[in-house]
């Protein structure tokens, strides 16, 4: 495979080759990518105020997250991580369940009816064998359903990358493999994690394509990803896609990056903002203005508010409720275990 980055938009937001969305599309595009950052940035604040536990901000990369799900169909799946809170909630999730979720609560795994989501995984690399079943399941039910799976490079360490690329290319199973190379693995650089040049032609060696983009161009993104869902609908198979790109924040809030990252590494990448880049895009095209933009920012804050109101609103579970929830009959160890959680209650 090729090592050159493909590019649509480049850091100014001029158009490099042809656009593969209408003014129209990249405008509602923009929307949510600017709506998943006042996500980001309200999360970020409400675990500083100790109302969420450790949280993983993706600002910087939400033009691999909005971009990578808009080709996709209701009926398609993704699986994601816990980074991936814009991904999820473009394709159904709720910004309500992900604020569940980052409180402790079950619930918030629970993903809305007919939502194909599967909650954030914890675990590094693992949810990509469930994608590659998921997929496999598709197929043998006769469905062209697909599956996109959102990964960090750390993953690809990860004995689980391994078993679920060549399951995805021995069966050819309608796998979308996303890999967002944000440059770290919590403070493991890119250039310890493999020897390799790319994470890309890694598919080579599974019998199917590597596709190597600029991940903070949200066309590129797009494009690549709409090839790879049409490929996988078509039954040909998986792809990896590598999107190069960067986490501005550090790897969560319990993380310093400043301690193996410096100011010059950030603020060149901050250069390379996606939400920037498309607005400049955007404005140049005369359909974008400060006060479109303001009233975005101002609608979208209020409906993360009014998610994170209905999520702090919830009941806590009782302790019966949390037992009962364990087996459909009783044990005499949970009912000695519940009547001690009730005593202390």
């Amino acid at each position: 495979m090729s090592t050159e980055v493909r590019q649509i938009l480049d850091v100014e937001g001029e158009l490099l080759g042809e656009s593969p969305l209408d003014l129209n599309e990249v405008q509602r595009l923009y929307q949510a990518m600017l709506s998943a950052r006042v996500y980001d940035h309200k999360a970020s604040a409400m675990q500083r105020q100790g109302r969420l536990a450790t949280y993983a901000s993706f600002e910087g990369q939400e033009a691999c997250q909005i971009g990578s799900v808009a080709p996709l169909q209701r009926s398609d799946w993704v699986v994601g991580t816990y980074r991936d809170a814009g991904a999820m909630w473009f394709h159904g999730y709720t910004w309500r369940n992900l604020i569940l979720g980052r409180t402790g609560d079950e619930r918030g795994g629970a993903a809305p009816q007919g939502v194909r989501v599967l909650p954030p995984s914890i675990t590094v690399g693992g949810h990509m064998i469930h994608a590659v079943g998921l997929g496999w399941g598709e197929r043998l039910q006769g469905s062209d359903g697909v599956v996109l799976t959102l990964f960090g490079d750390g993953a690809t360490s990860e004995g689980d990358f391994h078993e679920a690329m060549n399951f995805a290319g021995v069966f050819k199973t309608p796998t979308v493999f996303f890999c967002q190379n944000n440059g770290w693995a919590i403070s493991m650089p890119r250039e310890r994690q493999t020897a390799s040049a790319t994470i890309a032609q890694k598919a080579d060696g599974y019998g199917m394509p590597g596709v190597l983009i600029d991940g903070n161009d949200l066309l590129a993104v797009y494009e690549a990803t709409a090839d790879a869902v049409a490929r996988a609908r078509r039954g040909e198979g998986a792809t990896l896609i590598e999107a190069l790109t960067y986490r501005m924040s550090s790897h969560t809030t319990t993380d310093d990056a400043g301690r193996y990252r410096s100011d010059h590494e950030v603020e060149g990448w901050r250069h390379r903002d996606p939400l920037e880049r498309v607005r400049k895009y955007l404005a140049a095209n005369d359909v974008w203005d400060q006060a479109w933009q303001s009233q975005i920012e101002e609608t979208e804050s209020q409906r993360v508010e009014a998610a994170v109101a209905e999520a702090e609103a919830l009941e806590p579970f009782t302790p019966a409720e949390m037992f009962g929830a364990m087996y459909e009959r009783s044990t005499v160890q949970l009912d000695e275990q519940l009547a001690d959680a009730e005593r202390h209650a």
